[in-house]
């Protein structure tokens, strides 16, 4: 009988580890050490696949008979990738920017046969529209979380709720950076059912 594969998650986040456990699937977490570095001339939904592909293959490199699981996630402001804003002044320049307006998150996902280095991939997008904010209320976000290493000034995973107006996306897991719906599919192309795993001890 053929070994099931091991899924790896290739990230040691935290927010990526609490989604992919609402699988009910065993796994285990590989930190890839890829050159995050964006190619000229390289759009951002082309920077986000390729990551997400070369943090799978990273993590395939070291492990025997795995499923291995590489994510990447970008956020675009009048298509121009966002940065993390380091200080509290650019901090309060970013988000008045986006008052009012929309931001897109990107995130790569792909998945890779260590055994047979088969990888499927795709980018998955999610947009975010901005509340008016006024000035007291982006000093007060940025106090109570200091987002100043986040790209765009903002935790959507937690206080940066409180910025949107809403939501457009086919799942909200995406805006965290594991879209579940597209990487349940990803698993079945490699014959790996994720419902059929749950009645198998």
């Amino acid at each position: 009988m053929k070994k099931k594969p091991t899924i790896i998650l290739g990230s040691t986040s935290e927010f990526r580890k609490q989604i992919l456990d609402k699988l009910n699937l065993p796994f285990l977490t590989d930190k890839p050490e890829v050159d995050e570095t964006a190619l000229p001339n390289e759009t951002a939904y082309q920077l986000v696949e390729r990551l997400a592909v070369a943090k799978a293959h990273a993590v395939a490199d070291r492990h025997d008979n795995a499923l291995v699981i590489g994510s990447d996630q970008v956020a675009l402001f009048n298509d121009t990738i966002l940065g993390k804003p380091h200080t509290h002044e650019n901090a309060i320049k970013q988000l008045s920017s986006f008052s009012g307006n929309k931001v897109t998150f990107l995130t790569g996902l792909a998945v890779t046969n260590s055994t047979t280095g088969e990888t499927h991939s795709l980018v998955e997008p999610f947009e975010v529209y901005f509340k008016p904010l006024t000035l007291d209320e982006i000093e007060a976000y940025l106090l109570a979380e200091k987002p100043y290493k986040c790209a765009g000034s903002f935790k959507s995973e937690a206080l940066g709720i409180c910025l949107f107006e809403k939501l457009v996306g086919e799942d909200p897991n995406t805006l965290i950076g594991l879209p579940l719906i597209k990487l349940v599919s990803l698993l079945d192309k490699f014959g790996y059912s994720v419902l059929q795993q749950q009645t198998q001890s």
